[in-house]
């Protein structure tokens, strides 16, 4: 049997893995559980380590619900977004956690994480494992052009010395990886993000639904600011006042109350706690993705799959989830054209929406399957593990910085 058939070989052997990230929330977080349970469900060994000071009850939930079926366990420490006198702390707890567990693969998302990840073995040199880093976005896309971004991007290329396979989860990013940081120098994936059957079953609004619905974090790259200066827009010129319901949490929320209540449109939007994306998408007729900045987004890939129709922006990899229909995507950042686009999804017809709807369905549904992921994921796995044997296996000559190899192709996994 193979990977593929959902159970391991005998000639591939179940791997220890430990997925290394910063705060549990987001796409981000739904990508290590959908790809832990996959894992576990083919018979590897799978651990979490993850920041404790986020993610608040409903991950504290989601992880009580997985932690039984964790081989190795789960440990959450303090662990801030920014760089922080705290990493120290933080990669001591790390490397002694790796060094207990003595896994094959350290799998680092997202910027903190990944760097974790990455040193994992520094301050613990018997470790083997090999080194893995799924960017997410993270600091990729985190103010391109500030002196940050330049630290942050300097940081990458000293850590790519210690990296053993990039898996990065769109080609955009890897695109913005080659871009910031360069070439990669050794194996390199885009396994592009994937979801299950159950996210393709259709998901009716309420009989009482608001026109629109945003699901996400309440900050800046999420364009929010532009959806609400679009509503005032739509009142000023044509007196259409659609309501908003909008899903989530974040820093910017009171700034965004405040900006509503200034355009007058404050009565328009009804602000809801983070809840799982289907029983939000019951919310609202039309989604809204007002995104500066994405990488591949879960969200859009869910509602795509439950068949809502979506006003998005053509950012990061959205146009290769749009794929054929990527001239329905708009440009981000004016409210204009926001404000345009969202007086033509309200007068669409039914017939109209539907189809569209169904069509990017069919086509998120053949690309962006869940088994296509994790078999590229674990794909990746042994061909890091393959590599580091082939250099010799020993953990001194893979602390080494090697010499930049040629071959920089980066493979997409179909």
């Amino acid at each position: 049997m193979t990977e593929n058939s959902g159970q391991v070989g005998p000639a591939e052997k179940p791997l220890r893995i430990v997925h290394v990230l910063r705060a549990p929330v987001g796409g981000l977080f739904r990508h290590v559980l959908d790809l832990s349970h996959a894992q576990i469900a083919r018979g590897h060994d799978v651990g979490l380590i993850a920041d404790s000071l986020t993610g608040g009850a409903r991950a504290d939930a989601q992880l009580a619900e997985l932690e039984p079926a964790l081989a190795l366990g789960v440990i959450r420490l303090p662990i801030r977004r920014l760089p922080h006198f705290s990493d120290l702390a933080a990669l001591v707890a790390v490397n002694r956690r790796i060094a207990e567990l003595r896994p094959d693969i350290v799998h680092g998302h997202g910027s903190k994480g990944g760097v974790y990840a990455r040193l994992a073995g520094l301050l613990s040199p018997g470790s083997n494992a090999a080194r893995c880093y799924t960017p997410h976005g993270g600091s990729i896309n985190y103010r391109p052009g500030a002196p940050s971004h330049r630290l942050f991007m300097a940081m990458e290329r000293i850590l790519s010395f210690r990296t053993d396979v990039l898996l990065f989860e769109s080609a955009y990013i890897a695109g913005r990886y080659r871009s910031f940081v360069g070439e990669p120098r050794g194996l390199a994936l885009v396994v592009r993000n994937g979801v299950g059957a159950r996210e393709f079953e259709p998901a009716p609004p309420n009989a009482d639904a608001a026109d629109f619905l945003y699901v996400g974090e309440f900050r800046s790259a999420k364009g929010i600011d532009t959806l609400i200066d679009a509503l005032g827009l739509l009142a000023k010129r044509s007196n259409r006042r659609p309501h908003v319901v909008m899903v989530g949490d974040g820093p910017d929320k009171a700034d965004l109350i405040d900006r509503a209540e200034k355009l007058g449109v404050a009565a328009q939007l009804r602000f809801e706690n983070p809840m799982p994306a289907r029983q939000a998408f019951a919310l609202g007729r039309i989604m809204v993705v007002p995104s500066r900045a994405e990488s591949l987004p879960y969200i859009v890939l869910e509602a795509a799959g439950a068949r809502l129709p979506l006003v998005a922006t053509n950012v990061g990899g959205m146009g290769e989830i749009f794929g054929p229909f990527s001239d329905r995507l708009i440009a981000c950042d004016d409210p204009q054209i926001m404000s345009e686009a969202l007086a033509r999804a309200l007068d669409e017809g039914a017939w109209e929406q539907g189809a569209k709807a169904d069509a990017l369905a069919d086509y998120v549904a053949r690309q962006f399957s869940l088994e296509k992921m994790v078999d590229g994921i674990i794909g990746g796995y042994r061909d890091a593990i393959a590599a580091r044997e082939s250099r010799g296996g020993g953990a001194q000559k893979a602390e080494r910085p090697e010499t930049p190899r040629t071959d920089h192709a980066i493979r997409q996994i179909e």
